[in-house]
């Protein structure tokens, strides 16, 4: 499903956190939001889901306001692992997993629920956690489950925050890896905000930059120009580009 995020802006009380934010993002496409922190990044995910509602300007998918849309259908369309999200309930792996099938199913879930869940685990590589605690996971461990949940919705939207939080590098490039794999194979349009520079440019198809609530760039990742890095994070980088024209961002120290 195609999103088109139009004219969007929003405030908390006098504080405007968003202004005329307008981009969109196809079926398979991933678009990461970078920015410093306060630029905007977590509201806009909100106002995109509907958790939020904006202040002016709209959000579609497929051309109807999400506002629009029932919650139940908000629910079976787009799937969102927020950055924080309690995890003190003593369910399992499994059956937080399973909570993601809620949209899908009446009282009890079906088979396909089960093997939808069973599959899902199995990708993000849990399935020798499936019957653990969520209340006694690693920090890497729980941010896995909480995307596992959003994957097991089957959404054709994906929203992310900072999705690779808490994990180590291993496990940063897998999830990602399989996140970008699922959106080509399923068009599903992802779109993820994260702090990470490097990562964003090397699994992302579009990048948009958010500075005090303005998009300072939106196009492909590969448009994307150190000085727009520099201005926006407020640090001096050098660049290092790769045979496909893909850079790596490294910030000088001196």
């Amino acid at each position: 499903m195609k999103i088109e995020v139009l004219g969007v802006s929003f405030s908390y009380d006098s504080l405007k956190a968003l202004d005329n934010v307008t981009f969109t993002v196809n079926p398979g496409e991933v678009v990461s939001l970078l920015g410093p922190n306060g630029s905007g990044k977590t509201t806009l995910l909100k106002c995109i889901c509907n958790i939020l509602k904006p202040k002016v300007g709209v959000v579609t998918i497929d051309g109807r306001s999400i506002q629009v849309y029932s919650r139940a259908d908000v629910a079976k369309i787009v799937g969102y692992a927020p950055q924080i999200e309690d995890s003190k309930f003593p369910l399992t792996i499994f059956e937080w997993v399973l909570l993601g099938r809620k949209p899908h199913m009446g009282i009890a879930p079906m088979e396909k629920d089960i093997e939808i869940v069973e599959k899902t685990i199995r990708e993000l590589g849990l399935e020798k956690l499936a019957f653990r605690k969520v209340n006694e996971l690693s920090g890497g461990e729980w941010r896995k489950a909480v995307i596992a949940r959003a994957l097991a919705q089957q959404p054709k939207v994906l929203l992310l925050d900072e999705p690779t939080n808490h994990l180590d590098l291993k496990h940063q490039i897998e999830v990602l890896k399989l996140i970008r794999n699922l959106a080509y194979k399923r068009k599903i349009a992802v779109i993820m905000a994260t702090h990470d520079i490097n990562l964003a440019l090397r699994f992302s198809d579009k990048i948009v930059v958010l500075n005090k609530g303005k998009i300072v760039f939106c196009g492909s990742r590969r448009e994307v120009k150190p000085g727009i890095i520099e201005k926006t994070f407020e640090v001096k980088i050098e660049v290092i580009r790769d045979s496909e024209g893909d850079f790596i961002v490294i910030p000088k120290t001196r």
